[in-house]
């Protein structure tokens, strides 16, 4: 099971650059709102986009998607680690939970 992260963790990291945000639901959800700097990779697209997107396979790479009901963040995470990434965590709670804080969002 792919390690989770805190919505205060997951913030600290993208202030200070240190992590790679990877949004799981793509197409108008994507264009519509995601976190800041947050890349569109959807389930169907990890074998041909990541090495790509993520041409660190070491990197931090945080995944999510719209909240803890939702599958996508999981199965991305899963995809990511089966193809060698060493440190993909996932934020459960998503964007839902990011919104209701009050924090930052970017539209495409």
């Amino acid at each position: 099971m792919t390690a989770l992260i805190t919505r205060d963790e997951l913030k600290a990291a993208i202030d200070a650059g240190s992590v790679t945000v990877v949004d799981a639901l793509g197409g108008e959800y994507y264009a519509k709102q995601h976190l800041p700097g947050a890349l569109e990779l959807v389930l169907a697209d990890v074998e041909a986009q990541a090495s790509a997107l993520l041409p660190d396979r070491d990197a931090a790479v945080v995944t999510y998607c719209s909240n803890p009901a939702c599958p996508n963040s999981g199965q991305v995470a899963s995809r990511l680690t089966a193809l060698g990434y060493t440190n993909v965590r996932k934020y459960r709670e998503g964007i839902q939970d990011w919104v209701e804080a009050g924090l930052p969002t970017e539209s495409a």
